[in-house]
């Protein structure tokens, strides 16, 4: 016999043999998603930090050639994330086996970038290693998820950021250490990077479990596994609806971090080899912010907050483009930054996993990111451009303006449901 759980999702659940046991806030499980997300992102962003300098600086790209190699490296997981999200649904398993697979390729890409030289080859590479991201990011969420009481899901999904921005500290880190400390700096960094992504891949095989039932209850085989249609489908549902537009409206004026600090170097005249160290003050204050302003979601509402972080990052684009400049602007826009982060990843993560059933999990996770994905891979493309043609200053201040208008109208299609808590 099939019983609907608390939440009403229909999910083939059944109670909890340990009754009167307070769950965990945070559970084991999400810990150690976080240990692999910490570990992937040293490796990440390494690349993630030289990458900007040794592409345009290194191999003499221009911001238009930047912004489509930038595009790929933000919007071609994308094209997978709803494959991705879509075959970890269909059974509670292949939620960790899709997720390896999508780490396991991103390892694998590290190294071959010591071979790539050209923007084709680079953006080969890249698509390659954003696949992988594309086919990880809904299936962990998902197991985030599943694994949490809906009422603690913003705190947890917080401590998973926090862990998440522990790694895109230390990786700037690691790179600037790697870049001083050999001959061949850039080729040390992607050789360094890649063994870091393989130790990740093996936390992910020894430490998460293979299924999870969803939080409160013990698994019960399911009566039959989602198709295709039905992962579509969700977006007839309201909440998820508007969540998703609201997430592609605003990823189309949301300038991709690569800019952003690259125009604070060219502003603030930094010199480059301390290029790496920008996106620290950015993940510094996404690690500080992002278990608190988790669980100011679960008490404010995770859609109101989502807003918020948007008007914060507004403010970062006002002050890059106002008269002050040197070491305080370029800190506060970092700082500003940060919490734009801390109060919109997570926080999104946290709004979608509310807004459908426990067995559409990963399909709904990844409809919400491909949108978001997408509208962020066009906002580089044009951003690229528009920088080619009018200078970096002028693109910003039409992004900042979009951003505005975004917000506004993000703000009236969310009222009409009210506050759906995460």
């Amino acid at each position: 016999m099939y019983l609907a759980d608390s939440r009403g999702t229909g999910a083939a659940v059944a109670p909890d043999p340990r009754p009167g046991r307070r769950p965990a806030a945070v559970p084991g499980t999400v810990l150690a998603l976080g240990a692999v997300s910490l570990i992937t992102d040293v490796s990440s962003e390494m690349v993630t930090a030289v990458l900007p300098l040794y592409v345009v600086a290194g191999l003499g790209l221009s911001p238009l050639g930047f912004g489509v190699l930038d595009g790929i490296n933000n919007g071609v997981g994308a094209l997978v994330r709803l494959a991705g999200g879509h075959l970890a649904d269909r059974g509670g398993h292949r939620h960790k086996a899709v997720a390896g697979l999508g780490y396991g390729l991103s390892a694998l890409c590290k190294p071959l970038l010591l071979l790539a030289h050209t923007l084709p080859a680079i953006g080969v590479v890249l698509s390659a290693d954003r696949t992988g991201k594309g086919l990880r990011t809904a299936p962990r969420d998902a197991m985030i998820a599943l694994a949490t009481e809906p009422e603690y899901r913003g705190r947890a999904f917080g401590v998973h950021r926090a862990m998440d921005t522990t790694g895109a500290l230390l990786g700037p880190l690691v790179a600037f250490a790697v870049l001083r400390a050999t001959v061949d700096g850039y080729d040390a960094v992607f050789a360094v990077s890649g063994c870091v992504a393989v130790l990740g891949v093996l936390v992910l095989v020894l430490f998460v479990p293979r299924r999870i039932a969803p939080a409160g209850a013990v698994p019960l085989p399911e009566p039959a596994r989602p198709a295709l249609r039905d992962a579509l489908a969700l977006l007839r549902r309201p909440e998820l609806r508007r969540l998703t537009v609201c997430a592609t409206l605003l990823g189309l004026t949301t300038v991709s971090d690569s800019f952003l600090y690259l125009l604070l170097q060219r502003e603030g005249d930094l010199p480059a080899h301390l290029f790496p160290l920008l996106p620290l003050g950015t993940a510094a204050v996404f690690l500080l912010l992002a278990l608190p302003f988790g669980a100011l979601a679960d008490r404010v509402g995770s859609r109101r907050l989502f807003l918020a972080g948007h008007g914060v990052l507004l403010l970062g684009y006002a002050l890059v483009l106002s008269p002050w400049h040197g070491a305080p602007a370029v800190a506060a826009v970092l700082l500003l930054h940060g919490a734009f982060y801390a109060a919109t990843d997570g926080v999104l993560a946290a709004a979608t996993a509310g807004a459908v059933p426990a067995r559409h999990l990963g399909a709904g996770q990844a409809l919400v990111g491909t949108g978001q994905a997408l509208a962020r891979f066009v906002c580089s493309l044009a951003f690229g451009a528009a920088w080619s043609l009018w200078g970096g200053r002028p693109a910003l201040a039409v992004a900042a303006g979009a951003l505005a208008a975004g917000v506004v109208v993000a703000s009236f299609v969310l009222r009409p449901t009210g506050e759906v808590r995460a």
